[in-house]
């Protein structure tokens, strides 16, 4: 069985950024009409997101330097896309978390694409700018491929002082990423299941997918 490694520093910077460019209430709105509609233009997206042209641009440009959304010229008009793959997979892991807590069960079917409700897009993006963070997203990283592990374990394998992994540790716990469990004078932690899990399978799958080119 082939052994799975930690992505290399600088592709986890790069996808640190791109997380925290989705943790917008509004570029994740944006996201998520492109993943439901397909692609857009700009006037489509004023139309329905209910926002000012010039708001929803700038957004859009930054959205574009951080290879979120992709563009193509059709005669006058320019359609944005989704670029990245992990974008769009988190909106099956929003949909489903949000079935279970709604009771909406066709939200939990696979391959289902519906708007959801705006106030929990944006309780979800406010999840996402949590863990939007170098050092949270690479113990994440870690504890997806090393269950159940403790302080000192973490800190080797991400090569941090033990300390600041506790203080990481600490953070994760109180915005529920991470689950510990006592053994004895032991605390083990475990990675819980939900958007920041998801994110981070699918940064691994791009870039198993597509390497430096990330």
């Amino acid at each position: 069985m082939t052994q799975e490694h930690a992505l290399p520093v600088d592709i986890m910077r790069r996808a640190v950024r791109g997380v925290n460019y989705i943790g917008h209430p509004l570029r994740l709105r944006i996201l998520e009409y492109l993943d439901v509609n397909g692609a857009a233009s700009v006037s489509d997206m004023v139309k329905n997101l209910g926002v000012e042209q010039v708001i929803l641009s700038q957004h859009l440009k930054k959205m574009r330097d951080a290879d979120l959304v992709q563009t193509k010229r059709q005669g006058n008009f320019i359609f944005y896309s989704i670029h990245s793959e992990y974008p769009a997979s988190i909106f099956v892991c929003l949909r489903k978390l949000y079935g279970v807590m709604s009771g909406n069960l066709k939200f939990i079917k696979d391959n289902y694409k519906a708007i959801l409700p705006t106030d929990f897009t944006i309780m979800a993006a406010g999840r996402i700018k949590l863990f939007a963070n170098f050092d949270k997203m690479r113990v994440l990283e870690y504890l997806i491929l090393n269950q159940n592990s403790s302080v000192n374990e973490i800190a080797d394998g991400v090569e941090k002082p033990a300390i600041k992994i506790s203080q990481v540790l600490k953070k994760l716990k109180e915005e529920e990423f991470v689950s510990f469990e006592r053994n004895g004078r032991n605390v083990f932690y475990d990675i819980t299941k939900g958007v920041h899990k998801t994110t981070i399978l699918c940064i691994r799958k791009r870039y198993n997918t597509v390497g430096n080119r990330f």
